[in-house]
């Protein structure tokens, strides 16, 4: 019985080795708590930014701002309305260029922006893939009402002086980019005309066919994009670098007939060209014999004139001298002679 009793005071009084304390689990929670803060607020928050990279810390989703300053007053904002100032008055951010690492505190995050230059083709719709025939050609239509379809590619990238508004301005960014230039290349088209150089002949046959001025003056078309298309930059924060249209074809049942009136403007052409090259062969020769004459005038009249000046440095040396000089040369014709008639005074 004492040996019984003594068991049950033993197992009752003895700590349980098989469950830990909540002090234990406290510091254990603890330990984790640290160990893990430590990780992900410590060693993780540092950070790099690549050399094709930008980076934008906000802090409680609040940008980190330049005080003052907004995309209004940047060069490329220069030709808005006062409507569009109000509508792209985008502030400027701190942006932190390629390098690190970096650190942030646990209430900020870091948004990295490439900004290497991408080149797509001129037709892709971010937000539908199957439109403008599967990403291949626009369409457009040109001042006579001719439906065209264009191909090419444009070159684009993101631009670091207006950071806010391609992160927190817009939603989808590509997609804004690529409908103002398909709006401004439209409006291009439909009013696009081909400079007249002075004196240039014009066949009325064709010159209210506008494709064919598109067609010989692309490269003015792309300068012109280019040209209107510097303001992305202070609305969209997407700087257009190049555009470049290859190639402008009409409708099927129209190309035959274009074809056959470029042919005969090109032979007009040719034609032309071929008499001015001629007209302009004769006036170089005929100016080349005007001057070989000249010369060869020149050439009679200088022994002339160098006769007259010896002939007068003579008669500076006496009266005597010039009829000296007039019986010897009248002696040496006589040695010439094979007859002399003389005249009986």
């Amino acid at each position: 019985m004492e040996h019984v009793l003594l068991v049950g005071s033993l197992g009752a009084g003895a700590p349980s080795l098989g469950a830990p304390s909540a002090t234990t689990w406290a510091a254990a929670f603890a330990l984790a708590f640290i160990a893990w803060f430590v990780v992900r607020y410590g060693l993780l928050g540092f950070f790099t930014v690549d050399q094709n990279e930008r980076a934008v810390i906000t802090s409680f989703g609040r940008a980190q701002r330049l005080l003052g300053a907004t995309s209004v007053f940047t060069p490329e904002a220069a030709g808005f309305t006062d409507s569009e100032k109000q509508r792209y008055a985008y502030p400027q951010v701190r942006v932190i260029g390629p390098g690190g690492p970096y650190f942030r505190w646990p209430w900020q995050q870091v948004h990295k922006v490439s900004i290497a230059t991408r080149t797509v083709n001129m037709a892709w719709d971010p937000d539908d893939a199957a439109a403008n025939r599967g990403g291949t050609e626009l369409d457009a239509v040109t001042k006579d009402q001719l439906n065209v379809a264009l191909t090419g590619q444009i070159r684009f990238r993101v631009s670091e002086q207006n950071l806010y508004a391609y992160l927190f301005g817009v939603k989808r960014p590509s997609s804004h980019i690529m409908g103002y230039f398909v709006s401004v290349l439209r409006e291009r088209i439909a009013n696009f005309e081909a400079p007249r150089v002075e004196g240039e002949l014009v066949d009325p046959t064709i010159s209210g066919i506008s494709i064919n001025d598109l067609r010989k003056n692309l490269r003015t078309l792309n300068y012109v994009m280019d040209r209107e298309c510097t303001s992305s930059v202070a609305r969209y924060g997407v700087l257009l670098e190049a555009s470049l249209i290859t190639e402008i074809e009409p409708p099927a049942e129209v190309e035959s007939a274009l074809a056959a009136i470029n042919t005969a403007h090109n032979q007009v052409s040719s034609d032309i060209s071929l008499a001015q090259a001629a007209a302009d062969q004769r006036i170089v020769q005929s100016r080349r014999a005007v001057e070989i004459e000249t010369l060869r005038a020149h050439a009679e009249v200088e022994p002339l004139r160098a006769l007259a000046a010896q002939l007068a440095a003579l008669e500076q040396h006496g009266p005597g001298a010039l009829d000296a000089y007039v019986r010897n040369m009248k002696l040496g014709l006589y040695a010439k002679a094979d007859r002399v008639f003389m005249e009986n005074t």
